[in-house]
Protein backbone atom coordinates (compact mmCIF):
# COMPACT_ATOMS: atom_id res chain seq x y z
CA UNK A 1 0.00 0.00 0.00
CA UNK A 2 1.01 3.65 -0.57
CA UNK A 3 3.74 2.81 -3.16
CA UNK A 4 2.67 5.65 -5.48
CA UNK A 5 2.23 8.20 -2.69
CA UNK A 6 5.49 7.17 -1.04
CA UNK A 7 7.39 7.50 -4.31
CA UNK A 8 5.93 10.92 -5.14
CA UNK A 9 6.34 12.37 -1.64
CA UNK A 10 9.89 10.99 -1.40
CA UNK A 11 10.94 12.96 -4.49
CA UNK A 12 8.99 16.07 -3.45
CA UNK A 13 10.28 16.39 0.11
CA UNK A 14 13.91 16.15 -0.99
CA UNK A 15 13.54 19.35 -2.98
CA UNK A 16 13.01 21.83 -0.13
CA UNK A 17 15.89 24.26 0.08
CA UNK A 18 16.40 27.35 2.16
CA UNK A 19 18.25 28.46 5.22
CA UNK A 20 17.44 28.65 8.86
CA UNK A 21 13.67 28.94 8.54
CA UNK A 22 10.72 27.50 6.59
CA UNK A 23 8.85 30.29 4.80
CA UNK A 24 5.77 30.46 2.62
CA UNK A 25 8.03 30.94 -0.40
CA UNK A 26 10.36 27.98 0.14
CA UNK A 27 7.52 25.52 0.86
CA UNK A 28 4.99 26.80 -1.72
CA UNK A 29 6.10 24.49 -4.54
CA UNK A 30 6.47 21.52 -2.18
CA UNK A 31 2.97 22.00 -0.79
CA UNK A 32 1.62 22.03 -4.36
CA UNK A 33 3.44 18.74 -5.01
CA UNK A 34 2.09 17.25 -1.75
CA UNK A 35 -1.44 18.25 -2.86
CA UNK A 36 -0.91 16.58 -6.24
CA UNK A 37 0.50 13.44 -4.59
CA UNK A 38 -2.59 13.14 -2.35
CA UNK A 39 -4.95 13.71 -5.31
CA UNK A 40 -3.19 10.94 -7.24
CA UNK A 41 -3.53 8.69 -4.18
CA UNK A 42 -7.34 9.18 -4.43
CA UNK A 43 -7.61 10.96 -1.09
CA UNK A 44 -10.92 12.84 -0.63
CA UNK A 45 -10.74 16.57 -1.44
CA UNK A 46 -11.90 17.88 2.00
CA UNK A 47 -9.17 15.74 3.58
CA UNK A 48 -6.50 17.12 1.21
CA UNK A 49 -7.55 20.74 1.86
CA UNK A 50 -7.42 20.32 5.63
CA UNK A 51 -4.16 18.34 5.52
CA UNK A 52 -2.32 20.89 3.36
CA UNK A 53 -3.66 23.81 5.45
CA UNK A 54 -2.44 22.18 8.67
CA UNK A 55 1.00 21.37 7.24
CA UNK A 56 1.35 24.97 6.01
CA UNK A 57 0.23 26.39 9.38
CA UNK A 58 2.75 24.18 11.25
CA UNK A 59 5.60 24.80 8.82
CA UNK A 60 5.59 28.54 8.09
CA UNK A 61 7.95 30.34 10.44
CA UNK A 62 9.44 27.17 11.92
CA UNK A 63 13.11 27.60 12.76
CA UNK A 64 15.45 24.96 11.37
CA UNK A 65 18.00 23.75 13.92
CA UNK A 66 21.62 23.38 12.84
CA UNK A 67 21.44 19.59 13.02
CA UNK A 68 18.57 19.38 10.49
CA UNK A 69 17.92 20.53 6.93
CA UNK A 70 14.71 22.40 5.96
CA UNK A 71 13.63 19.23 4.14
CA UNK A 72 14.02 17.10 7.29
CA UNK A 73 12.01 19.58 9.38
CA UNK A 74 9.26 19.62 6.76
CA UNK A 75 9.21 15.78 6.64
CA UNK A 76 8.71 15.71 10.43
CA UNK A 77 5.72 18.05 10.10
CA UNK A 78 4.22 16.04 7.23
CA UNK A 79 4.72 12.80 9.18
CA UNK A 80 2.93 14.18 12.26
CA UNK A 81 -0.01 15.42 10.16
CA UNK A 82 -0.26 12.08 8.32
CA UNK A 83 -0.47 10.33 11.70
CA UNK A 84 -3.20 12.70 12.91
CA UNK A 85 -5.15 12.35 9.63
CA UNK A 86 -5.27 8.58 10.19
CA UNK A 87 -6.23 8.80 13.85
CA UNK A 88 -2.98 9.41 15.72
CA UNK A 89 -2.86 6.17 17.70
CA UNK A 90 -3.86 2.53 17.30
CA UNK A 91 -7.29 1.98 18.83
CA UNK A 92 -7.75 -1.59 20.02
CA UNK A 93 -11.00 -3.53 20.37
CA UNK A 94 -12.82 -2.86 23.62
CA UNK A 95 -13.80 -6.34 24.80
CA UNK A 96 -14.17 -5.56 28.51
CA UNK A 97 -17.89 -6.47 28.59
CA UNK A 98 -19.25 -9.40 30.60
CA UNK A 99 -18.49 -12.46 28.44
CA UNK A 100 -19.32 -13.06 25.75
CA UNK A 101 -18.27 -9.73 24.20
CA UNK A 102 -20.27 -9.38 20.97
CA UNK A 103 -18.64 -8.08 17.78
CA UNK A 104 -20.93 -7.26 14.83
CA UNK A 105 -19.37 -7.20 11.35
CA UNK A 106 -20.95 -5.12 8.58
CA UNK A 107 -19.92 -4.32 5.01
CA UNK A 108 -20.71 -4.54 1.32
CA UNK A 109 -20.57 -7.77 -0.66
CA UNK A 110 -17.11 -8.48 -2.03
CA UNK A 111 -15.26 -6.38 0.58
CA UNK A 112 -13.84 -9.48 2.26
CA UNK A 113 -16.16 -9.38 5.29
CA UNK A 114 -16.51 -13.13 5.93
CA UNK A 115 -12.76 -13.68 5.51
CA UNK A 116 -12.18 -10.76 7.92
CA UNK A 117 -14.43 -12.48 10.50
CA UNK A 118 -12.15 -15.53 10.37
CA UNK A 119 -8.97 -13.41 10.39
CA UNK A 120 -10.20 -11.49 13.43
CA UNK A 121 -11.17 -14.74 15.18
CA UNK A 122 -7.66 -16.08 14.58
CA UNK A 123 -6.08 -12.82 15.75
CA UNK A 124 -8.09 -12.85 19.00
CA UNK A 125 -7.36 -16.55 19.58
CA UNK A 126 -3.61 -16.31 18.94
CA UNK A 127 -2.73 -12.87 20.27
CA UNK A 128 -5.37 -12.22 22.92
CA UNK A 129 -5.85 -15.85 24.00
CA UNK A 130 -9.64 -15.53 23.70
CA UNK A 131 -12.12 -18.38 23.18
CA UNK A 132 -14.02 -17.25 20.06
CA UNK A 133 -17.32 -18.33 18.50
CA UNK A 134 -18.24 -17.23 14.96
CA UNK A 135 -21.73 -17.25 13.45
CA UNK A 136 -23.17 -16.20 10.08
CA UNK A 137 -26.44 -14.26 10.01
CA UNK A 138 -26.25 -13.96 6.20
CA UNK A 139 -29.48 -15.73 5.30
CA UNK A 140 -29.29 -14.65 1.65
CA UNK A 141 -26.14 -16.51 0.67
CA UNK A 142 -25.88 -20.16 1.75
CA UNK A 143 -22.30 -20.08 0.39
CA UNK A 144 -21.37 -17.42 3.00
CA UNK A 145 -22.49 -19.72 5.84
CA UNK A 146 -20.53 -22.62 4.35
CA UNK A 147 -17.47 -20.42 3.77
CA UNK A 148 -17.44 -19.30 7.43
CA UNK A 149 -17.82 -22.90 8.62
CA UNK A 150 -14.85 -23.99 6.46
CA UNK A 151 -12.68 -21.13 7.72
CA UNK A 152 -13.65 -21.74 11.36
CA UNK A 153 -12.63 -25.41 11.02
CA UNK A 154 -9.33 -24.37 9.42
CA UNK A 155 -8.39 -22.02 12.29
CA UNK A 156 -9.93 -24.21 14.98
CA UNK A 157 -12.44 -21.74 16.48
CA UNK A 158 -16.06 -22.37 17.48
CA UNK A 159 -18.70 -22.22 14.74
CA UNK A 160 -22.43 -21.87 15.44
CA UNK A 161 -24.52 -23.40 12.61
CA UNK A 162 -27.26 -21.34 10.94
CA UNK A 163 -29.76 -21.80 8.15
CA UNK A 164 -31.18 -19.56 5.41
CA UNK A 165 -34.74 -20.31 6.67
CA UNK A 166 -33.98 -18.57 9.99
CA UNK A 167 -34.19 -14.86 10.81
CA UNK A 168 -30.87 -13.04 11.44
CA UNK A 169 -31.94 -11.91 14.93
CA UNK A 170 -32.92 -15.48 15.90
CA UNK A 171 -29.56 -16.81 14.64
CA UNK A 172 -27.53 -14.21 16.56
CA UNK A 173 -29.43 -14.53 19.84
CA UNK A 174 -29.21 -18.36 19.73
CA UNK A 175 -25.44 -18.11 19.11
CA UNK A 176 -25.00 -15.69 22.04
CA UNK A 177 -27.03 -18.01 24.30
CA UNK A 178 -24.82 -20.95 23.22
CA UNK A 179 -21.69 -18.86 23.89
CA UNK A 180 -22.85 -18.04 27.45
CA UNK A 181 -23.51 -21.71 28.24
CA UNK A 182 -20.13 -22.82 26.83
CA UNK A 183 -17.99 -20.00 28.27
CA UNK A 184 -16.89 -18.30 25.06
CA UNK A 185 -15.13 -14.93 25.53
CA UNK A 186 -16.12 -13.41 22.19
CA UNK A 187 -18.90 -13.94 19.62
CA UNK A 188 -18.31 -12.51 16.13
CA UNK A 189 -21.52 -12.12 14.12
CA UNK A 190 -21.17 -11.99 10.32
CA UNK A 191 -24.00 -10.14 8.56
CA UNK A 192 -25.37 -10.05 5.02
CA UNK A 193 -23.44 -7.97 2.49
CA UNK A 194 -25.07 -6.18 -0.42
CA UNK A 195 -23.70 -4.90 -3.71
CA UNK A 196 -24.64 -1.34 -2.71
CA UNK A 197 -26.02 0.54 0.28
CA UNK A 198 -29.80 0.03 0.31
CA UNK A 199 -32.56 0.89 2.76
CA UNK A 200 -33.85 -2.63 3.50
CA UNK A 201 -30.30 -3.79 4.26
CA UNK A 202 -29.77 -0.88 6.64
CA UNK A 203 -33.09 -1.51 8.41
CA UNK A 204 -32.25 -5.19 8.87
CA UNK A 205 -28.80 -4.51 10.34
CA UNK A 206 -30.19 -1.72 12.58
CA UNK A 207 -32.74 -4.17 14.03
CA UNK A 208 -30.04 -6.80 14.53
CA UNK A 209 -27.79 -4.25 16.25
CA UNK A 210 -30.58 -3.18 18.60
CA UNK A 211 -31.40 -6.82 19.46
CA UNK A 212 -27.85 -7.98 20.33
CA UNK A 213 -26.25 -4.69 21.50
CA UNK A 214 -22.66 -5.43 20.41
CA UNK A 215 -19.62 -3.90 22.18
CA UNK A 216 -17.91 -3.46 18.79
CA UNK A 217 -19.56 -2.75 15.44
CA UNK A 218 -16.89 -3.03 12.75
CA UNK A 219 -17.28 -2.04 9.12
CA UNK A 220 -15.15 -3.90 6.57
CA UNK A 221 -14.29 -1.92 3.48
CA UNK A 222 -12.14 -2.58 0.42
CA UNK A 223 -9.08 -0.27 0.36
CA UNK A 224 -8.90 -0.54 -3.43
CA UNK A 225 -12.09 1.51 -3.81
CA UNK A 226 -10.17 4.61 -2.62
CA UNK A 227 -12.20 7.57 -1.38
CA UNK A 228 -15.41 5.66 -2.27
CA UNK A 229 -14.48 3.41 0.67
CA UNK A 230 -14.68 6.42 2.97
CA UNK A 231 -18.05 7.52 1.53
CA UNK A 232 -19.51 3.99 1.92
CA UNK A 233 -18.22 3.85 5.50
CA UNK A 234 -19.92 7.21 6.17
CA UNK A 235 -23.27 5.90 4.86
CA UNK A 236 -23.03 2.95 7.25
CA UNK A 237 -21.87 5.18 10.10
CA UNK A 238 -24.92 7.42 9.63
CA UNK A 239 -27.17 4.37 10.08
CA UNK A 240 -25.17 2.38 12.64
CA UNK A 241 -23.05 3.42 15.62
CA UNK A 242 -19.80 2.05 14.16
CA UNK A 243 -16.88 1.66 16.58
CA UNK A 244 -14.20 1.03 13.97
CA UNK A 245 -13.15 0.03 10.46
CA UNK A 246 -11.32 -2.98 9.03
CA UNK A 247 -9.57 -1.94 5.82
CA UNK A 248 -9.24 -5.00 3.57
CA UNK A 249 -7.07 -5.75 0.51
CA UNK A 250 -4.45 -3.14 1.44
CA UNK A 251 -1.77 -5.34 -0.17
CA UNK A 252 -3.41 -4.73 -3.57
CA UNK A 253 -3.85 -0.98 -3.07
CA UNK A 254 -0.91 1.10 -4.31
CA UNK A 255 -2.61 4.44 -3.64
CA UNK A 256 -3.75 4.50 0.00
CA UNK A 257 -6.57 7.06 -0.44
CA UNK A 258 -8.99 5.09 1.75
CA UNK A 259 -6.64 4.93 4.74
CA UNK A 260 -6.08 8.68 4.60
CA UNK A 261 -9.76 9.61 4.07
CA UNK A 262 -11.77 7.30 6.35
CA UNK A 263 -10.96 8.83 9.74
CA UNK A 264 -11.70 12.38 8.54
CA UNK A 265 -14.97 11.46 6.80
CA UNK A 266 -16.43 9.05 9.39
CA UNK A 267 -14.69 10.16 12.58
CA UNK A 268 -14.15 6.45 13.28
CA UNK A 269 -10.77 4.73 13.67
CA UNK A 270 -9.31 2.10 11.37
CA UNK A 271 -8.63 -0.70 13.85
CA UNK A 272 -7.23 -3.38 11.53
CA UNK A 273 -6.01 -3.81 7.99
CA UNK A 274 -6.00 -6.95 5.85
CA UNK A 275 -2.54 -7.37 4.33
CA UNK A 276 -2.93 -10.51 2.22
CA UNK A 277 -5.09 -13.53 1.45
CA UNK A 278 -3.73 -15.76 4.22
CA UNK A 279 -5.84 -16.19 7.34
CA UNK A 280 -3.00 -14.70 9.47
CA UNK A 281 -2.82 -11.60 7.26
CA UNK A 282 -4.53 -9.13 9.60
CA UNK A 283 -2.56 -6.37 11.35
CA UNK A 284 -3.59 -3.77 13.92
CA UNK A 285 -3.62 -0.35 12.23
CA UNK A 286 -0.93 1.93 13.73
CA UNK A 287 -1.14 5.44 12.16
CA UNK A 288 2.40 6.34 13.30
CA UNK A 289 3.89 3.23 11.67
CA UNK A 290 1.85 3.73 8.48
CA UNK A 291 2.96 7.39 8.25
CA UNK A 292 6.55 6.22 8.63
CA UNK A 293 6.03 3.68 5.83
CA UNK A 294 4.50 6.32 3.52
CA UNK A 295 7.59 8.50 3.95
CA UNK A 296 9.95 5.60 3.20
CA UNK A 297 11.15 5.26 6.80
CA UNK A 298 10.01 1.67 7.15
CA UNK A 299 8.05 0.00 9.92
CA UNK A 300 10.57 -1.93 11.98
CA UNK A 301 8.23 -2.32 14.98
CA UNK A 302 5.65 -4.23 12.93
CA UNK A 303 8.43 -6.36 11.42
CA UNK A 304 9.77 -7.27 14.89
CA UNK A 305 6.24 -8.16 16.09
CA UNK A 306 5.73 -10.29 12.99
CA UNK A 307 9.01 -12.14 13.56
CA UNK A 308 8.01 -12.83 17.17
CA UNK A 309 4.60 -14.14 16.09
CA UNK A 310 5.55 -16.17 13.05
CA UNK A 311 9.10 -17.46 13.40
CA UNK A 312 9.35 -20.97 14.77
CA UNK A 313 11.77 -20.35 17.67
CA UNK A 314 12.59 -24.02 18.25
CA UNK A 315 13.43 -24.49 14.58
CA UNK A 316 15.57 -21.33 14.55
CA UNK A 317 17.49 -22.44 17.67
CA UNK A 318 17.99 -25.92 16.23
CA UNK A 319 19.44 -24.44 13.01
CA UNK A 320 21.70 -22.05 14.98
CA UNK A 321 23.09 -24.95 17.04
CA UNK A 322 23.59 -27.06 13.93
CA UNK A 323 25.49 -24.29 12.14
CA UNK A 324 27.58 -23.53 15.24
CA UNK A 325 28.56 -27.16 15.67
CA UNK A 326 29.92 -27.13 12.11
CA UNK A 327 27.40 -29.71 10.82
CA UNK A 328 26.67 -27.47 7.87
CA UNK A 329 23.61 -26.01 6.23
CA UNK A 330 21.60 -28.32 3.97
CA UNK A 331 19.07 -27.67 1.20
CA UNK A 332 16.43 -28.89 3.67
CA UNK A 333 17.43 -26.01 6.00
CA UNK A 334 17.40 -23.60 3.05
CA UNK A 335 13.83 -24.67 2.19
CA UNK A 336 12.75 -24.20 5.84
CA UNK A 337 14.08 -20.63 5.71
CA UNK A 338 12.10 -19.96 2.52
CA UNK A 339 8.91 -21.26 4.18
CA UNK A 340 9.49 -19.06 7.26
CA UNK A 341 9.98 -16.04 5.00
CA UNK A 342 6.76 -16.89 3.12
CA UNK A 343 4.88 -17.05 6.44
CA UNK A 344 6.00 -13.51 7.14
CA UNK A 345 4.48 -12.14 3.95
CA UNK A 346 7.41 -12.98 1.69
CA UNK A 347 10.47 -10.97 0.69
CA UNK A 348 8.44 -8.03 -0.65
CA UNK A 349 6.34 -7.79 2.53
CA UNK A 350 9.49 -7.70 4.64
CA UNK A 351 11.30 -5.19 2.41
CA UNK A 352 8.32 -2.82 2.58
CA UNK A 353 8.82 -2.56 6.35
CA UNK A 354 12.56 -1.90 6.25
CA UNK A 355 13.72 1.75 6.38
CA UNK A 356 14.64 3.14 2.97
CA UNK A 357 13.57 -0.03 1.17
CA UNK A 358 10.15 1.10 -0.12
CA UNK A 359 11.48 2.29 -3.46
CA UNK A 360 14.07 -0.49 -3.54
CA UNK A 361 11.25 -3.02 -3.21
CA UNK A 362 9.73 -1.70 -6.43
CA UNK A 363 13.06 -1.88 -8.27
CA UNK A 364 13.73 -5.49 -7.35
CA UNK A 365 10.19 -6.82 -7.76
CA UNK A 366 11.18 -8.60 -10.96
CA UNK A 367 14.23 -10.26 -9.43
CA UNK A 368 12.88 -11.07 -5.96
CA UNK A 369 9.22 -11.62 -6.67
CA UNK A 370 7.63 -13.88 -4.04
CA UNK A 371 6.58 -16.28 -6.82
CA UNK A 372 10.28 -17.00 -7.20
CA UNK A 373 10.47 -18.10 -3.58
CA UNK A 374 7.70 -20.60 -4.36
CA UNK A 375 9.64 -21.77 -7.41
CA UNK A 376 12.79 -22.30 -5.33
CA UNK A 377 10.76 -24.27 -2.79
CA UNK A 378 9.27 -26.43 -5.59
CA UNK A 379 12.78 -27.23 -6.91
CA UNK A 380 13.99 -28.37 -3.48
CA UNK A 381 10.79 -30.42 -2.98
CA UNK A 382 11.54 -32.25 -6.26
CA UNK A 383 14.87 -33.52 -4.90
CA UNK A 384 15.39 -36.78 -3.02
CA UNK A 385 16.46 -36.58 0.67
CA UNK A 386 19.96 -37.67 -0.43
CA UNK A 387 20.18 -34.84 -2.98
CA UNK A 388 19.06 -32.29 -0.42
CA UNK A 389 21.74 -33.50 1.95
CA UNK A 390 24.52 -33.72 -0.68
CA UNK A 391 23.80 -31.26 -3.51
CA UNK A 392 27.21 -32.00 -5.10
CA UNK A 393 25.72 -35.25 -6.52
CA UNK A 394 23.16 -33.26 -8.56
CA UNK A 395 24.47 -33.53 -12.13
CA UNK A 396 22.95 -33.66 -15.66
CA UNK A 397 20.22 -36.33 -15.49
CA UNK A 398 19.29 -35.46 -11.90
CA UNK A 399 18.96 -31.78 -12.86
CA UNK A 400 16.66 -32.71 -15.75
CA UNK A 401 14.47 -34.82 -13.44
CA UNK A 402 14.31 -32.07 -10.75
CA UNK A 403 13.46 -29.39 -13.34
CA UNK A 404 10.70 -31.56 -14.85
CA UNK A 405 9.31 -32.42 -11.40
CA UNK A 406 9.15 -28.77 -10.31
CA UNK A 407 7.92 -27.34 -13.62
CA UNK A 408 11.07 -25.22 -14.04
CA UNK A 409 14.09 -25.04 -16.38
CA UNK A 410 17.55 -26.59 -15.83
CA UNK A 411 19.04 -23.08 -15.58
CA UNK A 412 16.65 -22.40 -12.67
CA UNK A 413 18.01 -25.46 -10.86
CA UNK A 414 21.56 -24.24 -11.56
CA UNK A 415 20.78 -20.80 -10.17
CA UNK A 416 19.24 -22.25 -7.03
CA UNK A 417 22.31 -24.45 -6.43
CA UNK A 418 24.59 -21.45 -6.94
CA UNK A 419 22.61 -19.32 -4.50
CA UNK A 420 22.57 -22.18 -1.99
CA UNK A 421 26.36 -22.55 -2.26
CA UNK A 422 26.72 -18.83 -1.43
CA UNK A 423 24.35 -19.23 1.54
CA UNK A 424 26.36 -22.23 2.75
CA UNK A 425 29.59 -20.21 2.66
CA UNK A 426 27.91 -17.44 4.63
CA UNK A 427 26.72 -19.90 7.28
CA UNK A 428 30.26 -21.33 7.59
CA UNK A 429 31.60 -17.83 8.21
CA UNK A 430 28.96 -17.30 10.87
CA UNK A 431 30.00 -20.41 12.80
CA UNK A 432 33.63 -19.24 13.08
CA UNK A 433 35.28 -16.44 15.04
CA UNK A 434 33.91 -12.94 14.34
CA UNK A 435 31.05 -14.67 12.53
CA UNK A 436 28.60 -11.77 12.25
CA UNK A 437 31.09 -9.36 10.60
CA UNK A 438 32.08 -12.01 8.12
CA UNK A 439 28.41 -12.76 7.44
CA UNK A 440 27.65 -9.11 6.66
CA UNK A 441 30.48 -9.09 4.12
CA UNK A 442 29.13 -12.35 2.71
CA UNK A 443 25.67 -10.81 2.37
CA UNK A 444 26.99 -8.60 -0.43
CA UNK A 445 27.79 -11.74 -2.38
CA UNK A 446 24.14 -12.82 -2.04
CA UNK A 447 22.96 -9.76 -3.97
CA UNK A 448 22.16 -10.16 -7.66
CA UNK A 449 25.12 -9.31 -9.98
CA UNK A 450 25.63 -5.54 -10.22
CA UNK A 451 23.96 -4.94 -6.86
CA UNK A 452 20.20 -4.86 -6.42
CA UNK A 453 19.52 -3.66 -9.92
CA UNK A 454 20.22 -6.50 -12.30
CA UNK A 455 20.33 -10.23 -13.01
CA UNK A 456 19.39 -11.87 -9.76
CA UNK A 457 17.86 -15.16 -8.82
CA UNK A 458 15.71 -16.39 -11.69
CA UNK A 459 15.81 -12.91 -13.27
CA UNK A 460 14.29 -13.23 -16.71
Amino acid sequence: MFENLSDRLGKTLKNISGRGRLTEDNIKETLREVRMALLEADVALPVIREFVAKVKEQAVGTDVSKSLTPGQVFVKIVQKELELAMGGINETLDLKATPPAIVLMAGLQGAGKTTSVAKLAKFLTDREKKKVLVVSADVYRPAAIKQLETLATEINVGFFPSDIKQKPIDIATAAIDHAKKHFFDVVIVDTAGRLHVDESMMDEIKDLHAAINPVETLFTVDAMTGQDAANTAKAFNDALPLTGIILTKTDGDARGGAALSIRHITGKPIKFMGVGEKIEALEPFHPDRIASRILGMGDVLSLVEEIEQKIDRKQAEKLAKKVKSGKGFSLEDFRDQLVQMKNMGGMMGMMDKLPGMGNMANKVKDQMDDKLTGRMEAIINSMTPGERDRPDIIKGSRKRRIAAGSGTQIQDVNKLLKQFAQMQKMMKKMSGKGGMKKMMRGMQGMMPPGGMGGGGMFGR
